[in-house]
């Protein structure tokens, strides 16, 4: 048997129950090399891309819209979508919606763009 311990399980409600800011993910997880982020989400963010990162977005709770500039994918509960890196985009949610992201560690949330939004890459609950 090894001397690597296994981590503990993780309670999203919980973890949710802990971010009382909208648009600020927090970290709850990591995988090879990336992160597993949980973000409360309201109204639009700001037009961004990410130049060498793919970036998951799981719909834990509501429903998000991923506007492209050239088309929309709207997201419910349980549905994934994976936007390409370089491609612009900007996650919309019209009534408070909870997901699930999966992105390299350091990976910035406003990505290219620096605003109010832009939050901590590195802040774990």
């Amino acid at each position: 048997m090894s001397d690597h311990q296994l981590p503990g399980k993780i309670n999203l409600r919980e973890k949710l129950a802990l971010i009382d800011k909208l648009w600020t993910p927090k970290i709850v997880g990591e995988l090879n090399g990336q992160h597993l982020k949980l973000a409360k989400v309201k109204g639009e963010f700001s037009w961004h891309q990410h130049d060498n990162a793919d970036e998951l977005f799981l719909v834990i709770r509501g429903r998000l819209t991923i506007e492209l500039r050239d088309s929309n994918v709207e997201l419910s509960e349980g549905e994934i979508f994976v936007v390409p890196r370089g491609v612009e985009h900007r996650p919309v949610a019209d009534q408070e919606a909870h997901i699930l992201l999966f992105e390299p560690k350091g990976t910035l949330n406003t990505g290219d763009v620096n605003n109010e939004l832009t939050a901590p890459a590195d802040d774990w609950i």
